[in-house]
Formats: structure tokens, C-alpha cells, sequence
């Protein structure tokens, strides 16, 4: 039984690799959660969960006749299992963004969720794959129009494979008032709820520094709380893993929009 959730914003610096780690490890209490670092470009997922001296990662699964087991390069951290991607230019530049579809369809077959850490722009074949491959995307925006705007345009994309939008997670909200500020339009144009909106706060800083997740670091903060409610409000769809894995498997891989 498996969802697969692509974590998107449409620009950098939303926090979505942070977001993903919050949001794996507190699925986690719940079901088994696997989590995949898919930004194959400008990976760092690794520096935030303490893997960044792993030996085997996603990019060794991508190029072509890779001799790596896709076992090879998933390591249980903090209650999950997590599948980094390695940060140098060689290994990005020989990655075949098509055997993402093989490498989520394995990994599809033992867990209850898959999210998918998606790079911050649509504008490459491996950008857009995992919104492709995903049930259903979660953005994660600042709470500004501007940042409204890009979220809209990953959440068409999506429509135009089939993939829903499980929901808004607000993120770095420095004042109590700005969200409800955008809510009705949020509301309005958006197909998921509000999940919770995260406030900006030294934690999240201090646990990346840390190259823990913020779950880990700091549990009892008011970030980690609105992690929990956004886990909270997302009900995993389950469907067969077999099934879902064909489904990947078969996917057809987009040119960039």
C-alpha cells in the first residue's frame, strides 16, 4: 500500500527539503515512510539528515548499468528510510533522469509513503519527473502572491499528468496575519487545503546546522508542532504497491514545460 507525494514549490529557498524531512518523520508515527532526495541537480537533502558520507546514493542508481542495488543506497534515519542524492557535477551530468521511474517503483513496493524532494523550478526533464510520478504534490510556498503564483503554475502541471494537490504548507511565516491575508485566495485557486503554516524560526536554522531533521533537533518547537498538524491533516490514499510500481514503471517521461 503506497501514496507517492512530490514536496514542490516552483522556486528555491521555500525550505521544501526541510519541509520533506518534517513531514517524513511525522508521517512517520503513523506509517512507513520512505523519503527520496529527486532533486538530482541541486541535491542536499543528504547534509540534513547526517548522510552526507554515505558510499552509495541516487545517483549511482541513474546512470546507465548501474552495478548499485537500489537497497544500496536507502538508509533507515530517524524512524524512515531515506534514499540522498549526491551533489557532484559528474554524477548529475552521467544520471539518466528515466530510471527515476524503475528506482521509485522498487522502493514503491515496501512502504505506505513515498516523498519525493522535487527541485525548485520545472525546467528539465528531471525537474518535472517526480511531479509526474507523484499521486499527489504538496506545496510548499512563503506566504507572499508572488510565491502564490509559482505554486499555481506546479499545481497546472500537475493536472496535466493527473496529479492532485494534497494540499499548502506555509512556510517561514514571520507575522501571525499574512497567511490569512492570501487564505481566500489560497482557498480559491488551490485544490487542497491549508495545511498549516510553519513559523520562521532559528530551530529549523540550528537543525540543518546540525545535519539533523527538525523533528530530531528540536521536537517540542513551534515549527515541529505545525509539521505534525500538516502530517495531521494529509489522509494517505493506499493503493496496491504492485500496482502503483507498474504504474511508475510505465510512466511517460515529459519533455520540460
Amino acid at each position: 500500500m503506497v501514496e507517492a507525494f512530490a514536496v514542490a514549490s516552483g522556486k528555491g529557498g521555500t525550505g521544501k527539503t526541510t519541509s520533506t524531512l518534517a513531514l517524513g518523520m511525522a508521517l512517520a508515527e503513523r506509517h512507513d515512510v520512505t523519503v527520496v532526495d529527486a532533486d538530482t541537480g541541486m541535491a542536499n537533502l543528504l547534509f540534513h539528515a547526517g548522510l552526507a558520507d554515505v558510499d552509495v546514493t541516487l545517483h549511482d542508481l541513474l546512470v546507465e548499468e548501474a552495478d548499485a542495488a537500489v537497497e544500496d543506497a536507502v538508509y533507515e534515519r530517524f524512524g524512515m528510510r531515506v534514499v540522498p542524492c549526491g551533489t557532484d557535477l559528474a554524477g548529475f551530468e552521467a544520471a539518466n533522469p528515466d530510471r527515476l521511474r524503475a528506482v521509485v517503483a522498487e522502493l514503491a513496493t515496501d512502504t505506505d509513503v513515498l516523498l519525493l524532494d522535487s527541485p525548485a523550478a520545472l525546467g528539465s526533464k528531471s525537474a518535472v519527473l517526480p511531479v509526474v510520478l507523484a499521486d499527489r504534490i504538496v506545496a510548499v510556498l512563503e506566504p507572499t502572491i508572488p510565491a502564490l503564483s509559482d505554486g499555481l503554475k506546479v499545481q497546472e502541471y500537475a493536472r496535466s499528468y493527473g496529479t492532485g494537490t494534497a494540499g499548502v504548507l506555509f512556510n517561514k511565516v514571520r507575522e501571525a496575519g499574512t497567511v490569512d491575508r492570501i487564505a481566500e485566495k489560497t482557498e480559491r485557486y488551490f485544490d487542497g487545503p491549508v495545511l498549516a503554516s510553519v513559523p520562521d524560526s532559528d530551530a529549523v536554522r540550528e537543525a540543518r546546522a546540525a545535519g539533523k531533521p527538525l523533528l530530531a533537533h528540536a521536537p517540542d518547537s513551534a515549527a515541529a508542532a505545525a509539521y505534525r498538524t500538516a502530517a495531521d491533516r494529509i489522509e494517505v490514499r493506499h493503493g496496491g504497491g504492485e500496482e502503483v510500481a507498474d504504474r511508475f514503471r510505465s510512466a511517460v517521461v515529459p519533455d520540460a514545460p
